[in-house]
């Protein structure tokens, strides 16, 4: 520590210097960090809990009636057209909902009881899967029939996602959320792997109606659950916010907050490379192997089976190593996959490389899932959580295109090694945008800010108001608490608002102002509940600074307009 300088003031620049590490040093730290203490949960341990483990048992059922709902569609529109584009058109009435609305459904989540939102959700698909397994009994489903009902579904589906991953840490603690979210992943790949032969069966038996009537009755085991489920919402002061203003609020807060941000790029750029194995695997089983459907089944199934198996695994390993460190190993792992795959041909010894992708796969997706979901308050989970979804569709779609162009011209092979020479050089993000950040925030709500005290009663919607915030700093202290009040200011525009600084007066060297404006007063009770303890941990630091016996004047003011001055 030099002389004269203060703890927080030796603290604040080691922070920095640490920060600038570039990868050798990232390498470093990660391969030397010690894991925080953390308990010893099992892969299966989620599954204690009742309400957990009855969501989980009905979204399993849920999702086998919604893989045997995408075989029985994609069988019914092969057999009421040849038109190839109208075939195509089935996937993009899946997936287009989740651009269109998953941001306003994370929105929603937010700002709305999440139950009942979801109760909302999964009777509109119940609807929806009900009136197309009846049309299709009738005969009379036609092609856009088909078309406009599945994307209905879709629209259920993508309004649906966001509140149902925000409520994973509202059913377990903190230290069995990603065991809840390995289950989570374990249970789709289990749906995937059993419901396209069960709704093949089906469709054999009966026909496409009877797998979207059994679909629909699928949903009626979590709207039964949900119905049972008993939340307790807490009012704050503040009302709720209007959506527009929800959405606004997710960007601005991912655009301020680091440590989302670095979960956002780094899912981006794996999701982007990753994309290959997924768009050019039935390709190269049909083209260049020769498979026959069973056999490409077998081996796509060997994807599934990995990633119920690295849900297994994954709660040992967790113990073991950091975040960070998974995600390296399971890129480079999935590197591995993609390459293998441009040079093998053998059919048992793909089927063993798709196992070892499978868990690579389902490592990274519970990685940035939980890294997500701890990065972020509950205020504005489902919102982060819609804007990883979003993350993670346009990288799958955009990467499609790019991957399928180039095995076009040249060569699956030649795709597929740039696909992993992308992944192995995309491991150079992490010494910019860290995972590891999410282990250290506390983001329980902190309450520590006092109500601002008015002798005239402010409407909600009065605005912008002018917060103003007078330090007293020594000389000697005052580059270090610049330093720290950067951090200071980065939390006032992530939690809400507009414009943020830190002035000084020329005439007085110890006199600092902090200025922050946000656009409503509604606004602003909503910035005293956001509030988490790392935010008043961040404070402290920069407030340790200040000098003299009363604390930092905190002076409130809002904008005055005509209309308010008495005639």
């Amino acid at each position: 520590m030099r002389a004269g300088e203060s703890p927080a003031g030796s603290a604040n620049r080691e922070n920095l210097r640490n920060s600038a590490m570039a990868l050798p040093q990232a390498l470093s730290r990660i391969v030397t960090k010690q894991q925080p203490e953390i308990a010893n949960e099992s892969a299966w341990s989620p599954l204690r809990q009742p309400l957990f483990r009855a969501l989980w048992i009905a979204s399993v059922a849920s999702n086998i009636g919604t893989w045997m709902h995408e075989a029985g569609a994609g069988w019914l529109m092969t057999s009421l057209t040849s038109s190839p584009l109208m075939v195509a058109l089935m996937q993009t009435a899946t997936t287009l909902p989740v651009l269109l609305l998953g941001l306003p459904a994370g929105a929603l989540a937010d700002v709305v009881d999440r139950r009942k939102m979801l109760l909302f959700t999964q009777s509109w698909m119940l609807i929806a899967a009900t009136i197309l397994g009846t049309l299709t009994l009738l005969n009379v489903t036609t092609p856009w029939l088909l078309l406009i009902l599945t994307f209905a579904l879709g629209a259920g589906a993508a309004m649906n996602a966001p509140a149902w991953q925000a409520t994973a840490p509202e059913l377990v603690s903190r230290d069995e959320l990603p065991a809840a979210v390995a289950l989570t992943g374990m249970g789709l790949n289990l749906a995937r792997a059993v419901g396209p032969a069960l709704g093949g069966i089906v469709i054999a038996t009966s026909g496409p109606w009877a797998v979207f009537l059994l679909n629909a009755v699928s949903f009626l085991s979590v709207i039964a659950v949900l119905y049972h489920w008993r939340t307790t919402t807490k009012v704050g002061p503040a009302p709720a916010e209007p959506v527009l203003s929800a959405i606004r609020a997710g960007i601005r807060y991912a655009r301020h907050a680091p440590a989302l941000s670095a979960v956002l790029i780094r899912t981006g750029l794996f999701v982007f490379f990753a994309s290959a194995l997924w768009a050019l695997l039935p390709v190269l089983a049909r083209h260049e192997m020769g498979l026959n459907s069973l056999r490409y089944g077998v081996m796509f199934g060997c994807l599934g089976a990995g990633a119920v198996a690295g849900a297994v695994l994954l709660s040992g390993l967790r113990n073991r190593c950091s975040t960070e460190c998974l995600a390296i190993g399971a890129t480079i792992a999935f590197a591995v996959v993609s390459g293998l795959l441009a040079e093998v041909r053998h059919f048992g010894w793909l089927c063993v490389v798709m196992i070892a992708g499978g868990v690579a796969w389902i490592t990274l997706m519970v990685s940035f899932n939980v890294a997500t979901q701890m990065t972020v308050p509950s205020w504005v989970r489902a919102r982060a959580l819609a804007l990883y979804l979003l993350t993670f569709q346009g990288g799958m779609a955009a990467g499609s295109v790019v991957w399928g162009s180039l095995a076009q011209y040249g060569g699956i092979s030649l795709a597929l090694w740039c696909a992993t020479g992308g992944l192995i050089v995309g491991l150079g993000a992490m010494a910019w945008y860290p995972l590891t950040e999410s282990e250290e925030l506390d983001l329980t709500p902190s309450s520590h800010w006092p109500e601002p005290p008015v002798t005239v009663e402010s409407h909600l919607d009065d605005g912008p108001v002018l917060v103003m915030v007078e330090y007293r700093i020594q000389a000697k202290h005052a580059r270090d608490f610049i330093f720290a009040m950067e951090a200071v200011r980065q939390q006032r525009l992530r939690d809400g608002a507009l414009r943020s600084g830190l002035y000084r007066d020329p005439t007085d060297l110890s006199r600092y102002l902090e200025t922050f404006v946000v656009e409503s007063w509604a606004e602003h009770l909503r910035l005293h509940e956001r509030v988490t303890v790392s935010d008043r941990i961040a404070e402290e630091r920069a407030r340790a600074f200040h000098i003299g016996q009363a604390p930092p004047v905190v002076s409130h003011y809002v904008y005055a307009h005509t209309s308010d001055m008495p005639n």
